[in-house]
């Protein structure tokens, strides 16, 4: 990777590293000073008359700890809370350890999500619904794409929606902390890959045999900035911020901004956002998308989808300053030496009426003193036709080459494969600039867009991704051991290895399927797909080489009609509190149903019941294993405190790490690693309440 890709990394990383995470490790005492930074936002009147030294306090007071509730409904209906204590406060405190480590515990088990309010909001602005294709252009570190995911999962009883999330990263170890947080979810409908959000590829899809270009619902782009709004958390911010850095972004978001809207379906939406305050990176950056749409984008009124959010409108002036203190408020006053730094999409429209039809007021800026929150921008775009510079391109000549045709059209034109598509151009003149495109047009007297680059893919190597087909051998003990349902999906069945054993199963939903399988050479997929069956060794002398998963048994129980034992409260207490217990520990039905199943894996089901309120009533599934004698729980640690305090068993860890719970053995399970049963996150949620109402201080 060159110089100048390493620096747009770097770029695209800055104000992003905690902006959803939040509860990291403190700082030294830092001086919460800034004379350039008050002076630039008191000239820039964003802040309501009279407001501005409490605006001010705000800034300087540590930010609330909040958290969010993975669930279904739309927030704050008890689903996001928030407390008047910091997170040092709660980290620190012996009076709140336990339910630290409650906190900590849930997190890790995918249960709730410690996320910064504002940052809630873009995806709540997205209306998703289950068929949608969405796109997370700036991903990492994933609290926003898990929102996605959760949306995509509305209805709890289909496992496989029609949509799916591809969540982008330009950093490939970041790339990793997305893929955590994705994890957590198991959701067979969600890809991570790697990639400069700027010119991010476009992909292919296959429809009756015929591919199209792959054009998205809804699109995340919350962009690389400054970082200002976060200064209650990021204190080095307060030490850091100078005006040049919103110069320094502004390119690159509105180059991610563009490319973003490229490749948005027409009818779709894109919600841009940022933690940064300054209209630089917010306002001027939407003005320019605007104007460049010639009218196929139009800012949406989404004053009334979230009533309970105080916000300002957006502004339709302001001005720039140079960190030297000098201030411009036109295009025509910058000096040629400063037009490398300072660009003319910095400032307002000089158009008043071409101004006034952009309806900047639309945007949403939150200021922390509002709510005691972290301050925050967001606005959301809505594409009526697509983009101009598309449309300008005539149809190739039949002749000019057999691997090109004309540009696509968002509407869903059917593409070649190998053909360029709409935005290809923009990657040659970022900048968006049409002239600058037509004049690269031509090419050897034929009218059209360059051809796209081949892509170059950095970071590390992953293993591939493929695909069995029906009759492949694995299925043969699986489909009998298990007794699948006829119309279980093995196309969808994926490994990670060309050669030698199998040693776990995934599985995708049939969309991203046909993602992966069209789009191998134009793009870096980092993960994706649900763990369904693990490879053990011991299993093949009783029918059947691979054991069930955990992370995706939600997705894979429909389909099992085998191997299954209802279980009580009662049950799910021993076999969570003990290693191997006997048969014999379970209930009277537990254990009859037991004794029919042979050795190997098998289903561990709780089944609600609506006439005993006392008892949860929301459905468990746990993967086990029927020994000779003996049963067991294949159940990671924190799930398994997860599940025991759902049934009123109380577990802490002392200073040591030692566990302790109602009962005196308790297996931890160390190796396993975290995850969450996703589809019943909506029912516990209403535990969890419970537990906030008793702990929070609101």
């Amino acid at each position: 990777m060159g110089k100048r890709s390493r620096q747009r990394q770097k770029n695209q990383n800055t104000g992003r590293d905690d902006r959803d995470n939040g509860w990291g490790a403190g700082y030294a005492d830092i001086v919460k000073e800034n004379k350039l930074f008050e002076h630039y936002y008191k000239e820039q009147g964003l802040v309501p008359d009279g407001e501005f030294e409490e605006f001010m306090e705000a800034m300087r007071e540590p930010l609330p700890a909040t958290i969010r509730i993975t669930g279904y409904k739309r927030y704050p209906d008890e689903q996001a809370w928030h407390t008047n204590m910091s997170r040092k406060i709660i980290r620190k405190s012996p009076l709140l350890e336990k339910f630290h480590q409650f906190l900590v515990s849930e997190t890790e088990s995918g249960n709730i999500s410690r996320q910064e309010a504002v940052s809630m909001i873009p995806p709540l602005l997205m209306k998703i619904e289950s068929h949608h294709k969405i796109l997370d252009m700036c991903a990492a570190p994933g609290s926003k794409t898990a929102q996605l995911i959760e949306m995509l999962h509305a209805d709890m009883d289909v496992p496989f929606p029609e949509g799916f999330v591809i969540a982008n990263d330009v950093d490939n170890k970041r790339c990793y902390l997305l893929v955590h947080q994705a994890k957590r979810l198991n959701s067979p409908c969600i890809m991570v890959v790697n990639h400069d959000a700027s010119c991010i590829p476009t992909l292919q899809i296959e429809s009756d045999g015929r591919k199209n270009v792959l054009f998205y619902d809804r699109i995340l782009c919350d962009v690389p900035c400054s970082g200002d709004g976060t200064m209650r958390k990021n204190i080095d911010v307060w030490k850091k911020w100078t005006t040049s850095n919103s110069l320094h972004l502004h390119g690159l978001q509105l180059r991610i901004a563009v490319r973003g809207v490229e490749q948005l379906a027409v009818g779709g939406r894109m919600v841009y956002s940022t933690c940064s305050l300054n209209p630089v990176e917010d306002e001027a950056v939407i003005a320019a998308l605007l104007e460049k749409s010639e009218g196929a984008l139009e800012l949406a009124d989404s004053s009334a989808d979230l009533p309970g959010l105080k916000w300002m409108p957006g502004v339709t002036s302001w001005k720039l300053m140079t960190k030297e203190g000098q201030w411009y408020s036109d295009w025509s006053e910058v000096p040629s030496s400063r037009h490398t730094q300072i660009r003319p999409t910095m400032f307002p429209p000089t158009d008043k009426d071409k101004l006034a039809g952009m309806h900047l007021e639309r945007c949403m800026r939150i200021l922390p003193h509002h709510q005691n929150t972290g301050g925050f921008f967001v606005a959301v775009l809505v594409k009526k036709a697509p983009m101009p510079w598309n449309k300008r391109y005539p149809k190739l000549r039949k002749e000019a080459s057999s691997s090109s045709a004309s540009p696509a059209d968002p509407s869903g034109l059917l593409l070649p494969e190998g053909s360029p598509q709409e935005g290809e151009a923009e990657k040659e003149a970022p900048t968006g600039d049409p002239s600058a495109q037509e004049a690269g047009a031509n090419q050897d007297g034929v009218c059209g867009p360059p051809p796209s680059k081949k892509m170059k893919l950095f970071g590390y190597k992953e293993n591939p991704f493929v695909f069995l087909t029906e009759d492949d051998p694995v299925f043969t003990t699986i489909q009998s051991f298990y007794d699948l349902s006829p119309d279980f999906p093995k196309l969808n069945v994926l490994t990670r290895t060309h050669e030698g054993k199998k040693r776990h199963l995934y599985m995708v939903s049939k969309e991203l399927r046909n993602v992966l399988l069209n789009n191998t050479e134009r793009m870096k997929v980092i993960n994706t797909g649900v763990k369904v069956w693990s490879r053990n060794s011991d299993g093949e002398e009783f029918g059947c080489a691979f054991r069930l998963a955990q992370e995706g048994i939600y997705t894979l129980q429909p389909y099992i009609h085998s191997r299954i034992i209802t279980v009580s409260v009662e049950d799910i207490k021993v076999l969570l509190t003990q290693e191997n217990p006997y048969l014999s520990k379970l209930e009277e039905d537990a254990h009859a149903q037991a004794k029919k199943i042979g050795m190997g894996s098998i289903v561990l089901k709780y089944i609600p019941n609506p006439n005993n309120p006392a008892e949860p009533q929301c459905p468990i599934q746990l993967c086990g294993w029927r020994g000779k004698t003996s049963i067991r729980a294949f159940v990671p640690r924190n799930e398994r405190f997860h599940y025991l305090r759902m049934l009123g068993v109380e577990v802490f860890r002392d200073k040591q790490g030692v566990a302790s719970t109602g009962s005196p053995h308790c297996p931890l399970q160390e190796d396993a690693p975290p995850h969450t049963d996703f589809f019943q996150q909506s029912a516990f949620c209403l535990f969890l309440v419970e537990v906030l109402k008793a702990c929070l201080i609101l």
